[in-house]
């Protein structure tokens, strides 16, 4: 039987969960606190249901009892959680963390504190962010153990394939850390929950680091004995040679640390609801990361920036730009960077990724694409074409042009996405797990498959549509025209 203290400590959450602090709450979710219904009639057989409206949402399985479930593909209207981490109202530009402007965040703080902030919902004092940082930094020393396994990578292993391998890899490490071995009620001491923070936190940018220099053949590099700070620790493991006395350059460091503030989070994006869908299932954090991270590493998530630099070299001048604006309306092309599926205004982030971008400039010298660049916004923003259908800028128009500045490789942007949105991540992972409401993940589908069908023998069988099987390598092909069975 649970104790007096843990049946309070339970009902605690409960209710911190029914009843969020108003003054923080958004202009909507106070207006929607009133008491407020859906009625829906069932024009089948007349049935009358009231669904109660709770912050401008209803809640899905109201329906069954009209025996409805509803239908929404990409999740594109669907709330799958509450959360108190992120606010973003797309129609006004607006993206704010734990209520702070993203616009405040970027001008006046650092990435570490910003990370405080996501996880524990406010921002540290000083001694608070002391010891949050040095419990981060020391974590920077990775096991030898993982930097072995690294070494092992293929020359050319895409640098997301081995740091998303390596955070799953790391759960083998820290057994006393993983349900599955340790039991499920592991992380309710958040003395250890808290360790795996820092770990992850710690352990991104040296694994990142390592994932870099093995690609361009050069030998680990650990963290320097000098006091560094996260963004500048992360980019002299990456750049040191043999002077003892390196440093990266103050304004890069800047720069980078205000990127990480703008990629650190945004809301139940695809990758972050990865980390929620995988947390429900009670695997440990280090294998969530590195499913976050997956489904980062594709293309139509974390990839969007390496795809506009492609874009800005295939226009190659401005002089192309007016014919690239018709053959884009003429759906021949796609306009790259432009758009989003939650702003439908300027990406707040873009402006200010904008104007970073010339700090860099000034530092490493101008990236030619960024003229291309200015001029197709230009062109683009006073278009009717694009107006109308309000696509505006998003982070990754200018972000991807700002790496290519600081010279990281084209294969690496996502790797510098990762970094930061690991701290997203988990303050996800952080929030859900204090969630009472939270259960293990399970959609439900629109079955449009055949009845029930008879099974019939293989030598009976006939008609069935033509399927290609063949799967071929240049291995296979030198097979299939020798002599014998390889």
């Amino acid at each position: 039987m649970p104790s007096s203290s843990t049946s309070h400590d339970r009902l605690g959450r409960i209710l911190s969960q029914l009843a969020p602090a108003k003054e923080n709450m958004p202009h909507k979710a106070k207006a929607s606190a009133k008491s407020s219904s859906l009625t829906v009639i069932d024009n089948r057989d007349g049935k009358k249901l009231e669904v109660p409206i709770k912050d401008g949402v209803v809640r899905s399985k109201d329906f069954w009892k009209l025996k409805l479930r509803t239908y929404d593909p990409g999740y594109k209207n669907t709330a799958s959680c509450t959360s108190r981490i992120t606010f973003i109202d797309g129609g006004k530009g607006v993206l704010r963390y734990r209520g702070i402007p993203i616009e405040q965040l970027a001008e006046k703080s650092t990435f570490l504190e910003v990370a405080y902030l996501l996880m524990f919902g406010n921002l540290p004092t000083k001694q608070q962010f002391d010891t949050f940082t040095k419990n981060v930094m020391r974590h920077t020393y990775v096991h030898e153990d993982i930097k072995k396994m690294m070494a092992n990578f293929r020359h050319d292993a895409h640098p997301m394939g081995m740091v998303s391998s390596m955070m799953s890899a790391m759960s083998t490490f820290q057994p006393e850390a993983n349900p599955a071995k340790a039991g499920q009620g592991v992380y309710q001491d958040r003395k250890l929950r808290n360790e795996q923070i820092y770990r992850i936190l710690g352990s991104i940018i040296s694994v990142a680091a390592c994932a870099y220099r093995h690609r361009v053949g050069r030998p680990f590099v650990n963290p320097s004995s000098e006091r560094m700070g996260y963004a500048e620790s992360f980019l002299y493991m990456m750049d040191k040679l043999d002077n003892p006395n390196y440093r990266p350059h103050p304004k890069l460091v800047r720069a980078l640390e205000v990127l990480f503030i703008l990629h650190a989070d945004h809301e139940q994006n695809c990758s972050a609801s990865a980390m929620r869908h995988l947390t429900s299932s009670g695997v440990d954090v280090y294998s969530s990361i590195g499913g976050a991270a997956s489904a980062l590493y594709g293309p139509k998530h974390g990839g969007a920036n390496e795809a506009v630099l492609k874009m800005l070299e295939k226009i190659g001048d401005k002089k192309n730009i007016p014919a690239f604006i018709e053959a884009v309306k003429a759906k021949k092309v796609r306009l790259m960077g432009f758009g989003h599926r939650v702003y439908k205004n300027y990406d707040p982030r873009a402006r200010i990724v904008r104007k970073l971008a010339d700090d860099v400039f000034s530092v490493v010298g101008k990236e030619p694409l960024i003229e291309i660049a200015e001029e197709l916004e230009k062109i683009a923003l006073s278009d009717p074409f694009f107006v109308k259908r309000k696509l505006y800028p998003n982070v990754d128009f200018y972000s991807g042009l700002i790496y290519k500045a600081l010279g990281f490789p084209t294969d690496f942007f996502t790797v510098l996405f990762t970094i930061p949105r690991c701290a997203g991540w988990l303050s996800h992972w952080n929030e859900f797990l204090d969630d009472p409401e939270n259960v293990i993940v399970r959609p439900r589908q629109v079955y449009l498959g055949p009845g029930e069908t008879q099974y019939v023998d293989i030598s009976a069988r006939g008609g069935a549509k033509e399927i290609e099987l063949n799967a071929t390598s240049s291995a296979s092909v030198r097979r299939q025209y020798s002599t014998g069975n390889p």
